[in-house]
């Protein structure tokens, strides 16, 4: 949830949709295991793309029980060292543009708890549920921030090509504009694919996982062992109104009752309406194949940030990967 991709894409270094980077600029790990636990101590530095090298190095502990039926439950600590990233704060009220905070990122700590079911019998039989939860603090900047999932996934396990049904909630609080603390939760370097932690498809490309919620509906079929599709659809929603979705880039002239005053973020939730298509092919043990098609229909949150009609937003790709 806050620990998995280090290294950045897109811009200067490309290859932003596929997100190819993962591992670390550095890392330094020591696990030590005994049974079903696992604990792991852990100091990262990313790889960040030179044009916005925050500084960051990150250090933390994890403690994790793996059941040998294949549930597992864990709690995941982390402390920012060092860092020069800034954080935005929504402006009072929500009225005015939002104040960066420089290097304001350093010295956050966050606990992230975690939990998967094991599969079940009887009455459950082909259920599965899984858990996260996160909270982060900051005692420099008044920092108090949340975020989590839950997700339930059904597996139709008599029909042809196995359907797996998921249904998945997941939020990230966002800065209340009426209080003096900042609410604006830190998505740290998660992974943002759409079968992990991205909120949405299209959308995830212009927001992160900060002040946002969705509900998302995911269908797998698997006509082979090779051969995996998967239909995907999520309803997106800002938590807060007229606070950052991203980073303050909708600021704006809003003249909502005649007033003229300069907003931020949105002032109606509904975000977007995303719907994923993918296909997966195993093509051999090295080589893997996977196409897409998506579109995000833009809700009334996004359509009042702008004048006339903003359209629909469609894409489509083709992926090789070579392991070797």
């Amino acid at each position: 949830m806050l620990i998995s991709n280090g290294g950045s894409s897109g811009f200067e270094r490309g290859a932003l949709k596929f997100g190819p980077r993962k591992a670390w600029e550095m890392a330094a790990i020591a696990r030590l295991s005994g049974g079903a636990m696992t604990g792991t101590a852990f100091y990262i530095d990313p790889n960040e793309r030179p044009a916005s090298d925050g500084g960051n190095e990150l250090a933390g502990l994890d403690l994790r029980w793996d059941d040998p039926a294949g549930g597992y439950a864990g709690m995941t600590y982390v402390n920012v060292l060092e860092s020069g990233s800034p954080y935005i704060q929504a402006a009072p009220g929500g009225i005015g543009a939002p104040t960066v905070l420089p290097g304001a990122r350093e010295g956050t700590n966050a606990i992230n708890l975690y939990a998967r079911t094991n599969p079940f019998d009887g009455a459950l039989a082909n259920w599965m549920f899984s858990a996260d939860y996160a909270y982060e603090w900051n005692d420099e900047i008044d920092l108090r921030a949340w975020g989590g999932r839950v997700q339930a996934g059904y597996t139709f396990a008599g029909l042809p090509w196995s359907p797996m049904l998921t249904y998945t909630y997941q939020t990230f609080s966002g800065d209340d504009p009426d209080t003096p603390e900042l609410e604006r939760f830190d998505p740290l370097y998660y992974d943002g694919s759409p079968s992990t932690w991205a909120t949405g498809s299209k959308s995830s490309m212009v927001s992160i996982n900060s002040n946002v919620q969705a509900h998302g509906l995911a269908l797998r079929l698997q006509p082979t062992k090779q051969d995996t599709v998967t239909l995907r659809y999520s309803h997106i929603r800002a938590n807060e109104l007229r606070s950052p979705i991203q980073f303050g880039q909708a600021t704006r002239v809003d003249t909502t009752g005649g007033t003229a005053n300069v907003v931020s973020g949105v002032t109606d939730a509904h975000l977007a309406d995303d719907v994923f298509l993918e296909y997966s092919r195993i093509i051999n043990r090295n080589t893997f194949l996977t196409a897409g098609v998506s579109v995000s229909l833009p809700g009334d949150g996004i359509e009042t940030t702008v004048a006339g009609d903003v359209p629909n937003w469609t894409g489509g790709f083709v992926n090789v990967v070579f392991n070797f």
